[in-house]
């Protein structure tokens, strides 16, 4: 692969928000795209609801706004919140005009209602509108003459000026080699991190890896406490856990237990259609109370309610995989149970998405924008990334003279037994951040998972490894000189991120001595008004922002 030494701008990641910006990006500007596997393997692609957006007559941006506020649980920044809902028309009306083919009403667009929106306003392409987005957004860039693709390829690091400590570009592992890319402006779109817990719905390639990186150049982060977990994903040994779009509830489907009862109302007044948390929630205390082994439990949804033909127009994705594990949801509900879902927390942003590092951008689900708070309304963050996308084509280069280094390259190894301990770790370690920061929460387990974290990250930088590539020299070029090495490299480095987002989840959770939004602690289970703050971080520490005003 011939990859430049330098480019305008580098965008990190290829799910919608990375997508979206760099096709908002002036045409004028060299944009390197970067996918740490192939185009549409992000979360984007799995997002099955829709999109939000205030389009029909009897729904209004305030309404949208109200609504968005009230889920975030009194977290949510009004100014960021109002610039989504007021910028969301336009951003659909770009996306219709790319050529997303969301479903329609007669002439007009079709429109469902999901939970906690009071209005339906969500707009979708049957049940796989992420990968209608970003299908058709993939097709965008391909066709664009200043946009380059590399992929796959890994970025390890922030290239930090020397004296300025603005970002100047990344290193990057791509084809058995670490290269070191320049660049005006750096954008960190990389989703998630739900594969950080045993039970998510997310992709393989969300782990965290921009905040990490973020992180350990000295970026400040928000809220890293607050996860949403999923209420519904199928739960079946042998599957993976399939998200079953909030949708399917909003069409009018029903939880039952074993019993056949509808328990969702025992725990809030508008049961299944109750924000996520709280479906969360109920689901995990009415399985503790009921199930035998409450970790491998599960509830049923059941879709028989909903009208056959309605079913099949709307839901044929889910109706397909469910086929495949041999559930017939038109004569048998689905077995379903939480599954982390999506991270509300990330690196703090602005509105025009800069980071506390000048010349470092970020987006999506990387980002903490303010718009969700303590707990995402559902369908915004689709939203999110194509409204806040649109700002970079404000986006401002920082570019500053670096000296040219002129170092031999290196050549590192990589032992069996240490490939047989990265591998553990990756595979405790999302076991042990379920049990300690899953959907309910208490200090002394939190504390517990700290401390094993943080024995597992100096064990891990002892590696023989690590040594080589945790102090790399800017420019200095790596040779990786063992068997599989761009597989083995990238296994590496995501469990690095994994242990390092796990670590700063753990002591967030702990930090955060009360209940709110998708944060749920045992030991605290109210709201306290003294944390209607952001958490914040940055290195090794942790602090309160000042009170937010709420609603």
């Amino acid at each position: 692969m011939n990859i430049p030494p330098q480019f305008d701008v580098l965008v990190v990641g290829a799910g919608a928000a990375g997508l979206y910006a760099a096709l908002c990006l002036p045409d004028n500007l060299q944009v390197g795209l970067i996918a740490k596997d192939t185009l549409s393997t992000g979360a984007s692609d799995w997002a099955q609801g829709g999109i939000a957006a205030p389009i029909d007559p009897a729904d209004s941006p305030e309404l949208h706004i109200a609504d968005t506020m009230r889920a975030g649980a009194g977290l949510c920044e009004l100014t960021a919140v109002r610039f989504l809902v007021e910028n969301a028309p336009q951003c659909i009306q770009s996306l219709v005009g790319m050529g997303v083919a969301f479903d329609r009403k007669g002439e007009n667009l079709a429109l469902t209602l999901e939970a906690a929106h009071s209005r339906p306003r969500v707009l979708h392409a049957a049940d796989t509108t992420g990968r209608a987005m970003v299908s058709t957004l993939v097709a965008q860039v391909l066709q664009r003459r200043n946009i380059q693709v590399i992929s796959p390829a890994l970025a390890l690091g922030l290239w930090l000026h020397p004296q300025s400590q603005c970002c100047q570009g990344i290193s990057l592992a791509v084809e058995g080699k670490i290269i070191w890319v320049k660049a005006g402006a750096v954008v960190l779109a990389t989703g998630g991190g739900g594969q950080v817990f045993a039970q998510t719905t997310n992709p393989a390639v969300s782990t965290g890896d921009g905040v990490a990186i973020a992180w350990r150049s000295g970026a400040v982060l928000r809220d890293l406490e607050f996860c949403q977990f999923h209420p519904t994903a199928l739960t079946k040994v042998g599957a993976p856990r399939f998200l079953i779009s909030e949708a399917v509830r909003g069409e009018g489907a029903h939880l039952v237990d074993d019993k056949g009862a509808r328990f969702a109302f025992d725990y809030h007044p508008d049961g299944e259609l109750a924000p996520r948390d709280v479906v969360s929630r109920a689901i995990f205390s009415h399985l503790q109370r009921t199930a035998i082994d409450p970790a491998t439990a599960h509830v049923w949804l059941d879709l028989r309610p909903i009208p056959e033909e309605k079913i099949r127009r709307r839901f044929p994705n889910i109706i397909q995989v469910c086929q495949h594990w041999g559930i017939d949801l038109f004569r048998e509900p689905i077995p379903v149970a939480p599954a982390a879902h999506y991270w509300m927390g990330g690196i703090a942003t602005d509105i025009q998405n800069r980071t506390s590092i000048p010349g470092l951008y970020a987006l999506g689900e990387t980002a903490s924008t303010g718009v969700h708070g303590a707990n995402r309304l559902a369908s915004n963050s689709l939203l999110e990334c194509v409204v806040f996308g649109a700002e970079m084509n404000a986006i401002a280069l920082s570019w500053q003279e670096c000296p040219l280094v002129k170092l031999p390259p290196i050549s590192c190894r990589l032992s069996p037994e240490e490939v047989t301990q990265i591998h553990g770790w990756r595979q405790e370690l999302p076991r042990l951040v379920w049990q300690s920061a899953g959907i309910c929460r208490e200090q002394g387990v939190l504390e517990g998972a700290i401390a094993q974290v943080d024995l597992w990250r100096q064990e891990f930088a002892n590696l023989r490894l690590s040594q080589s590539l945790l102090n790399l020299v800017p420019q200095q070029v790596v040779n990786l000189d063992f068997a599989d090495a761009s597989g083995q490299l990238k296994v590496w480095a995501e469990t690095r991120n994994l242990l390092d987002i796990a670590s700063l989840i753990l002591k967030s959770s702990a930090f955060r001595t009360e209940s709110r939004g998708g944060h749920y602690r045992l030991d605290y289970p109210q709201p306290d008004l003294s944390w209607q703050v952001h958490t914040l971080v940055q290195s090794e520490r942790l602090w309160k922002s000042p009170p937010l005003a709420g609603e």
